[in-house]
């Protein structure tokens, strides 16, 4: 029997009504392994590739032949936008059947869960934050709601192996499954991932069950992909080579005095242009790409011409449909020019960085005299705006470009995108990939422009500062994905402490008072806790009862103590991602999201895409009020911190040292590219790990990964420092480190290469007093499981050490 004739008949109706000519390959496959199996499945596919409806399909059908008694399935969703989303898609498909669709998060009527906690049924469709609410808070009525559970399907579990919250997704179903006596089959749904194996391990950890992850054909797809760099002042870089920099000299100081811009054609630029590849060159042809053969002045100049008036220039596809204003920013004129009557998404990596760009891009249609056509959406703004925003994407008739961050990363339905922009490089192929997703939807090829923004460098920078860091890393996960289709893996193997402290606190709010024993039974035993040892339990037991976060009772049990009680009773407790104090913004009645550290009165803060005056500052009710006023400001939100791959970091060691030019690089960012790979090749900054920058002045380039250089960078200074005579050590993490040093190259190898091989304690690499506080609530656990935590589950030290026997082999 097929796929499509097991299907439930509203099923295989809802296929006819949509004209579906047959089923996609991911549907087929889940199909079978839902319908023939009794495993769990995780399903992996780009972007809009259909995952959802290749879950519920057969989901469905299997209520529909059984009904369940109670609450059949659980739909964990990272987002409320993306539950209120499926809810509106899973709807009109149950409907006619007959099967419930419910959704719970903070957001729904109180009317609408009364009426699930009357009649279970269905699917309930909910977020980790507000399934921990309810276990508890309606601990009794876990058995009653959820005896016949049959699936919990895991929506974009890529997002939520990023750090606590995906554990603490998998600690909810595990804590929920044994209040309910039941083993439901787990469903996870994500975009392409890295080492989906232990993913897949991962997702059926505590199940009893294997997990098996179907193979298909996705359908191959063209990309429409481009980069292009900006200096924010002074002349591109372009004009830069055009203009004849000189001979490329490395100073004795490390700076560099003049680069010299080189072509030569190149045949493997036009194989990779025409390649079974994933993205397409805008008009790529053979003579056309710049080289790093050497040529006089005169021979770049013509060749800088040939790029900027050629196929390079401005083809059809991204010729401009405005003006910027007279002395806009290059990169966001750039952005602005290309946006006009097309619905566009502007992808930022920070949300200081989102607002600053859609204040700029509204002044620019004020400028203009045209009207405003740029929207913005963060994690920070009002649910009202954000909404509205989704709203305005949604409809077809309007031709708007949203600002955002990660915030729309994620499978919400915002309606037919027609072009990305990446203002400098995300931080992770994963990123890259979803950003990318996010366009290209009802049949149309996906498009993303990335727009590398750089301050044009001093006179006497340094070599390291010299060197194009995001441009590089913008080439590096576009090449890696290209060429060997890899995407970060998850890192499952942290000392999860905070999350210990957290899970601890919900299971004694939710049952009442347990015995020690019983409490690390129910804590311990949950998988996600497996590297946790009882010792450490108890360290955080006692630390627990002398900060009256817990309490003993009488007859030697264990409850919530009254510092606990204020955390769990506040509707703050249930998120276990890191939050800033934040301050409600208002002008007049109107929410318009919120700040971390608001000015004084009189002083201006950006929010929501405008500049507004500070009024008032009410400080013990945490609100900010104020009036929309012209202008521009800095906006603040709290720390936007990135973790990079070591992989990536050496993908960009080799961008550096290869001739290859890649298709889908414009002017600016070739000729950027080419003076970088001269600069390296002057200064062998992309061969040689330790260079010197004049003096006793160094600069090393270790090419590893957020961790590993911490770890390496640490061992520098706590081991290494008195024996070399090390000081002053600047890191620019995670690219290079520049520092005095008394000793000579050969010394500095050594002596690392020795410290590096020693059988040394992780928490050597801790500073005395220090206490790093990285997740939410790390700062209620005992300092020794904090920098426990951080040397043995966050710091790459093995990482490192691979790093550094390279360098003496």
């Amino acid at each position: 029997m097929s796929i499509f004739d097991r299907y439930a008949p509203f099923v295989q109706d809802f296929i006819y009504d949509h004209q579906w000519e047959n089923l996609r390959s991911i549907q087929v496959a889940a199909g079978d392994a839902i319908f023939n199996t009794d495993e769990n499945v995780l399903l992996t596919a780009s972007t809009a590739s259909g995952k959802t409806e290749a879950a519920f399909f057969p989901i469905l059908s299997l209520f529909w032949e059984d009904p369940p008694t109670s609450i059949g399935a659980i739909y964990v969703g990272p987002l409320k936008a993306l539950i209120n989303d499926q809810f509106l898609r899973l709807n009109d498909l149950c409907e006619e059947a007959e099967i419930p669709i419910w959704h719970w998060h903070g957001d729904v009527a109180a009317s609408h869960k009364r009426k699930l906690l009357e009649h279970p049924s269905g699917i309930l469709q909910i977020t980790p934050e507000s399934l921990e609410a309810l276990l508890m808070h309606k601990h009794m009525a876990v058995p009653r709601l959820f005896h016949d559970l049959r699936f919990v399907v895991i929506d974009e579990v890529h997002s939520l192996l990023r750090g606590d919250r995906g554990g603490q997704t998998l600690c909810l179903i595990e804590r929920l499954s044994r209040m309910a006596g039941v083993n439901p089959r787990r469903i996870g749904l994500s975009a392409t991932i890295g080492d989906p194996e232990r993913t897949g391990a991962f997702l059926a950890s505590g199940t009893g069950r294997g997990c098996i992850i179907p193979r298909f054909e996705e359908p191959r797809r063209v990309w429409r992909l481009s980069m292009e760099h900006f200096y924010v002042t002074g002349p591109q870089a372009v004009e830069r080579a055009a203009e004849g920099a000189g001979t490329g000299i490395v100073r004795a100081d490390g700076s560099i005095e003049a680069e010299v811009l080189s072509v030569e054609p190149s045949s493997s630029d036009l194989a990779l242009a025409r390649s079974s590849a994933s993205y397409a060159h805008l008009n790529a042809s053979e003579d056309e790409h710049a080289q790093s053969t050497p040529e006089d002045k005169r021979a770049a100049a013509r060749a800088i011409r040939m790029d900027t008036e050629g196929a390079h220039a401005e083809t059809e596809l991204l010729a401009p449909t405005d003006r910027a204003p007279e002395n806009a920013d290059p990169g966001i004129g750039y952005i602005f020019e290309r946006t006009r009557g097309r619905k566009c998404l502007v992808f930022a990596n920070s949300r200081e960085e989102a607002e600053a760009v859609c204040t700029m891009l509204r002044s620019y249609c004020e400028a203009n005299h045209e009207p405003d056509r740029f929207l913005i959406h963060h994690g920070n703004l009002s649910a009202s705006i954000r909404e509205t925003a989704e709203d305005i994407m949604r409809d077809d008739e309007r031709l708007d470009t949203t600002v955002t961050t990660a915030t729309l990363e994620l499978g919400i339905d915002i309606g037919r995108l027609e072009r990305a922009f990446q203002i400098d490089a995300p931080f992770t192929v994963s990123s890259f990939l979803q950003r990318m997703g996010r366009t290209g939807r009802r049949d149309l090829p996906p498009e993303m422009h990335f727009v590398m923004r750089e301050e044009q460098p001093e006179p006497r920078t340094t070599m390291p500062e010299t060197i194009p860091w995001k441009l590089l890393q913008g080439i590096a996960l576009v090449q890696l994905y290209h060429e060997e289709r890899w995407v970060e893996p998850p890192a499952l193997d942290r000392l999860p402490y905070s999350l210990l402290y957290h899970q601890t606190m919900a299971t004694l709010a939710s049952t009442g008072e347990l015995s020690p024993a019983e409490l690390a039974q129910r804590v311990l035993t949950l998988s996600y806790f497996h590297r946790v040892s009882a010792d450490d339990f108890r360290v955080l037991l006692r630390h627990l009862l002398e900060t009256d976060q817990i309490q003993a009772t009488e007859g030697g049990g264990l409850i919530v103590g009254l510092a606990g009680e204020r955390l769990t009773n506040s509707f703050k407790f249930y998120a276990v991602f890191q939050e800033n104090e934040e301050f409600t913004v208002r002008c007049e009645s109107a929410e318009l999201g919120t700040i971390v550290n608001p000015p004084p009165p009189g002083e201006r803060i950006a929010i929501a895409g405008a500049c507004w005056l500070v009024e008032e500052v009410d400080w013990k009710r945490r609100l900010v009020y104020c009036t929309k006023v012209k202008g521009r400001v800095p906006a603040y939100f709290g720390d936007c911190a990135g973790d990079i791959n070591t992989h990536i970091l050496e993908r960009m060691r080799r961008v550096l040292r290869e001739h290859e030019v890649y298709p889908y690089l414009l002017g600016n960012a070739r000729a950027r590219l080419m003076q970088a790979r001269r600069t390296a090749e002057f200064s062998d900054a992309a061969t040689q790990p330790l260079i010197n920058l004049g003096g006793d002045t160094w600069a090393l380039f270790p090419w590893l990964g957020s961790y590993a250089f911490l770890a390496l960078e640490r061992l520098l200074k706590i081991k290494c420092a008195a024996e070399l005579g090390l000081k002053g050590l600047d890191p620019a993490r995670p690219y290079y480190m520049q520092f005095r040093m008394k000793a000579d190259e050969e010394t500095f190898f050594q002596v690392v290469a020795d410290e590096a091989e020693k059988d040394f304690n992780p928490i050597e690499l801790v500073y005395p007093s220090e206490v790093p506080y990285f997740d939410k609530y790390d700062e209620l656990l005992p300092k020794e499981l904090v920098r426990k935590g951080f040397a043995e589950g966050v710091l790459d030290i093995e990482g490192m050490r691979e790093r550094v026997r390279e360098w003496v082999r």
